[in-house]
């Protein structure tokens, strides 16, 4: 069978069209998730840590993360997590948030499934990367008194990858 020019054109756009909606969609769910997970590492770990950047950061990773690990968390792993958190802040209740733990059990299925497979997500998550950008910048005096500049930089690099993932969904 031969295939011209026009058909072979045609052929690879409409291929690659439905290559790079899906290939994104996974892109974004792993990459905003690892750049996610290690902004809420680095948070933690910093001297002034914000319970604010915590709360979205976990909300980012309620909409990316990805299919396989959403649907653990959502299943009996999560119920025994969420349950041992409940019992860790019990005991702790200024080292444990238990809110945060929880959401991924307790959020209602059409709210947690609204927010991943539509547009809605991908704009929320984007919402969510500025509001990150403008609390880490907010007055400009944050990174003057950052005493270590690796986890200055690590944390500017992995907002801008949060941002960078979060826009390539939409192609």
């Amino acid at each position: 069978m031969e295939m011209g020019y026009t058909d072979l054109v045609s052929y690879l756009s409409d291929s690659s069209k439905g290559f790079s909606s899906g290939h994104s969609r996974t892109t974004f769910q792993w990459g905003g998730t690892l750049c996610a997970l290690l902004l809420l590492i680095l948070n933690r770990t910093r001297e002034r840590r914000s319970s604010l950047q915590t709360t979205l950061i976990v909300f980012y990773l309620l909409t990316s993360l990805p299919n396989g690990l959403f649907n653990i968390f959502r299943g009996g792993f999560g119920y025994w997590v969420s349950f041992l958190a409940i019992a860790a802040h019990l005991f702790f209740p200024t080292i444990i948030p238990v809110s945060r733990f929880i959401l991924f059990v307790i959020t209602p299925d059409y709210v947690a499934k609204g927010l991943r497979e539509t547009s809605a997500g991908s704009i929320f998550c984007l919402i969510i990367g500025i509001l990150l950008v403008l609390t880490t910048f907010k007055g400009g005096r944050e990174l003057d008194f950052c005493e270590n500049r690796c986890h200055c930089f690590c944390y500017v690099c992995c907002l801008a990858l949060l941002l960078l993932f979060t826009i390539l969904l939409w192609n």
